[in-house]
């Protein structure tokens, strides 16, 4: 994980609930089908989304809807509802289906991708320490209040940054995404993590370390 170089703000006190991403509450991060190819043609036509018309919601499409629903005074939460999508001018169907089958969603999924790129091979409770940090940060005033957002803010996260988010995650990950999900904290609240041999950023450095699992210090 790389350093962002701020510090961190107190936490919030607040619940986190994890967006349906697709069907009656709308389309989100993870959904495919035809309804966000309907999704990805409005934006594009519109000039608010340059990306391929694939049918994933990924976060090209997540910033693109975020910034029309701000631009048209929505709520700006990346879900395309029956709001959002009048405001489109589209009609959503029931054809969207979530990105990773068998039930898991797009959030899981995504918050399995980036502990399995960041930490395969490290023991399972460093795994939900991982997952656990992103949902700090989505909790945290510093950072971009959802996972998507966290996980893709610039520089985060090496697995980002070097393309192994793109790897499919196995049982172990999609197993720890959940547990932090819902609610293990192995790092007692920690934002940021390193791996000592090979860190090399002064300020992460500096950082005072609250525990180590495996391979990782959390800070």
């Amino acid at each position: 994980m790389r350093p962002l170089k701020r510090t961190a703000a107190a936490l919030l006190v607040i619940a986190f609930a994890l967006p349906v991403l697709a069907g009656a509450a709308g389309v989100g991060y993870g959904a495919k089908g035809e309804d966000v190819i309907k999704i990805q043609k409005r934006l594009k036509q519109w000039g608010y989304y340059n990306g391929s018309v694939d049918g994933m919601f990924g976060s090209g499409t997540l910033a693109a809807v975020k910034n029309f629903q701000r631009k048209n005074g929505l709520t700006a939460d990346g879900i395309v509802g029956k709001k959002t999508a009048a405001a489109m001018g589209i009609t959503l169907s029931s054809g969207s289906t979530q990105a990773s089958g068998s039930g898991t969603s797009g959030e899981v999924w995504l918050l399995a991708r980036v502990i399995y790129g960041e930490g395969r091979g490290e023991p399972y409770k460093g795994q939900v320490a991982i997952g656990a940090v992103v949902l700090n940060r989505v909790r945290s005033a510093s950072f971009p209040n959802t996972i998507a957002g966290v996980i893709y803010q610039r520089g985060a996260f090496d697995a980002v940054s070097d393309g192994q988010i793109n790897l499919a995650p196995d049982e172990n990950a999609v197993r720890a995404a959940r547990d932090a999900m819902n609610g293990w904290d192995p790092t007692g609240g920690c934002l940021y993590y390193y791996n000592p041999a090979t860190a090399t950023s002064r300020w992460m450095l500096s950082r005072p370390v609250r525990l180590r699992i495996g391979r990782h210090a959390f800070c």
